[in-house]
C-alpha cells in the first residue's frame, strides 16, 4: 500500500524522515519504505502517526 499523505503530513510539519523515524523508534530507511509503500505500516505506528499529526488513521490511509 502506498501512503502519499505521510510525506505531505511530514513536509507540512517541517520534519525529516529521520525525525519521524526517531519518533517511531525505527531506522530512517524503514520509514522511507513506509512512505513509498515498499513496506506496510504496522497499525500501532499508524496510531502514533495519527496522534502526532492530529489527524485520523483513515486520513493517512487515504479513506477521507
Amino acid at each position: 500500500m502506498y501512503y502519499p499523505r505521510l510525506r505531505d503530513l511530514r513536509e507540512d510539519a517541517d520534519k525529516t524522515q529521520k525525525e519521524i523515524a526517531a519518533l517511531l523508534g525505527i531506522d530512517q530507511r524503514v520509514y522511507s519504505n513506509y512512505e513509498t509503500g515498499k513496506r506496510e505500516i504496522p497499525s500501532h505506528m499508524l496510531i502514533v502517526l495519527a496522534d502526532y499529526y492530529h489527524t485520523s488513521v483513515d486520513y493517512i490511509l487515504g479513506r477521507k
